[in-house]
């Protein structure tokens, strides 16, 4: 979603208003909070089952390890055409990994892939390959998106390309104060249904996936595909905003889903379907999504607070995140299919509670996720994650915490303790053998590493200040594995 508001964006406010009305209306509140549960225990089979809420199984790599993705969106929505993603460098792809992230969601347009209809930019997909090399080259996996913001160039902005909006002379109305709002002009809904329901798009998007599939599904750093960004609809004469998401992407965006699924399939047969809800899931609805029947697809939603996009601070009393955790996991337990979340970060992040904030979230997805990719990895003002220096800008930094990338085992226990700076990991290790690697971000005073259990052993006990660093540990099977990472003396040993 990103870069939507100001302070002046009171507009979707009250729209959001709207929706949690007719949210209660329709009997779509969330569930109390008892409804989460921590599956804290694993199995003891050796299988990679992490702690997740109960039924919520996590992304495992061909070893059986358990996956963890952290990172950020890469994104330059800004130029288009021959200068198209030229915002993006490699600096981007070093950066992330000095700060000890592993992940990407990198932004592609359509509009840019097939400006004219049946005509494919070469050019295009050549920066693409060059953006996916630089990740490679540092270690950081990259889902490709296919972004869309307020459906595309035909309204100002990027995504589905003009030749495929169709609008039956309905109205537009620009909303430059407001441009979420512009989902919802009658001309935006009417060219979404036209992209679900009209055979001749179907098709052009499908082949549009087969396309990017067969190029870059062999490419190193590609882990998967997020078929469409913030998909939206068209309302129905009398219809509630909840029953109008929930109708939408059960009858529209699951069928679109199951067709692209079945086309990148043709060209691709490994990397993860990354797919999303509308945006609606943001306030707390329960998605209408069906299954989508492939053995890599990913639940993908998105994590945006309506307030703190419009400039607000986090209230810690106000039980969002609460109710988001209740409603998001409940498609992925349903479904047993992993979750990764696929944008989060709030506008201003140096309110006096963000903070907090960060530290909540990053306690709720680890509940939940494999991982997130928070927005965005950019260098400047607004959502950008850095300062033009290159520095993590105020409470960014709270995202950049140790972690386990990999584990080879069954994880019984996985948390951060923001207050102590300390990360525990257990887990019982695979029969076959397998490493587990640790992600530990730079720090002033470095890292301690404490390894416990029968012949488990790390590749160092130490971090000096000021890198970046992966330590491995290794273990025979069946060993009980407690890692606990702590700040160092400060001391280049």
């Amino acid at each position: 979603m990103g870069k939507r508001f100001t302070r002046q964006h009171l507009g979707l406010v009250a729209l959001i208003a709207l929706i949690t009305t007719a949210l209660l209306g329709a009997g779509l509140a969330p569930a109390a909070s008892g409804g989460v549960k921590s599956g804290r225990t694993g199995t003891g089979s050796g299988t990679g089952t992490a702690p997740t809420a109960a039924g919520i199984p996590r992304l495992t790599d061909a070893r059986g390890r358990t996956l963890t993705l952290r990172g950020w969106n890469v994104e330059d929505k800004v130029h288009r055409g021959p200068d198209a993603l030229s915002a993006i460098t490699e600096r981007h792809f070093a950066d992330l990994r000095a700060h000890g992230f592993n992940f990407a969601r990198l932004l592609v347009f359509w509009d840019d892939l097939e400006p004219r209809r049946g005509r494919y930019s070469e050019p295009y997909l050549r920066k693409i390959g060059r953006i996916l090399d630089w990740a490679h080259k540092h270690g950081v996996h990259v889902v490709i998106d296919a972004h869309q913001d307020v459906f595309g160039p035909a309204f100002g902005h990027r995504g589905i390309p003009a030749w495929a909006t169709r609008t039956d002379g309905l109205p537009f109305t620009p909303h430059p104060d407001d441009w979420f709002a512009e989902y919802f002009e009658p001309a935006v809904q009417r060219a979404f249904t036209h992209l679900y329901e009209d055979a001749d798009l179907r098709r052009a998007q499908a082949r549009m996936w087969r396309l990017l599939a067969d190029r870059f599904g062999g490419h190193p750093a590609v882990f998967g595909y997020d078929l469409i960004n913030e998909p939206m609809g068209e309302l129905r004469p009398g219809e509630d905003l909840a029953g109008a998401a929930r109708r939408i992407e059960a009858t529209q965006l699951t069928p679109m889903y199951r067709r692209l699924a079945a086309a990148i399939r043709t060209r691709d047969r490994s990397n993860h379907l990354f797919i999303e809800p509308t945006p609606i899931v943001g306030e707390g609805v329960p998605t209408g999504l069906g299954r989508v029947p492939d053995e890599r697809v990913v639940y993908a939603p998105h994590f945006y607070n309506t307030a703190m996009e419009a400039g607000a601070d986090y209230d810690p009393a106000g039980g969002w995140i609460t109710a988001y955790e209740n409603a998001v996991t409940a498609y992925p337990r349903e479904h047993s299919v992993p979750v990764v979340v696929g944008e989060w970060g709030p506008l201003n992040s140096g309110l006096p509670n963000m903070r907090r904030f960060h530290d909540d979230a990053l306690a709720s997805f680890t509940r939940y996720s494999s991982g997130w990719a928070a927005y965005v990895w950019c260098y400047g003002g607004g959502y950008c994650a850095l300062d033009r220096d290159g520095r993590l800008r105020t409470n960014k930094e709270r995202t950049a915490t140790p972690y386990a990338p990999a584990v080879a085992g069954t994880v019984r226990a996985d948390a951060h303790d923001p207050a102590r700076a300390t990360y525990r990991l257990a887990y019982r290790s695979t029969r076959r053998p397998g490493t587990t690697v640790l992600s530990l971000p730079p720090s002033t005073t470095g890292w301690r590493i404490e390894v416990s259990g029968r012949t488990a052993h790390p590749s160092a006990r130490s971090v000096p200040p000021g890198q970046a660093r992966q330590v491995r540990v290794w273990a025979s099977d069946g060993t009980e594995v407690e890692v606990t990472v702590r700040p160092g003396s400060g001391r280049r040993d």
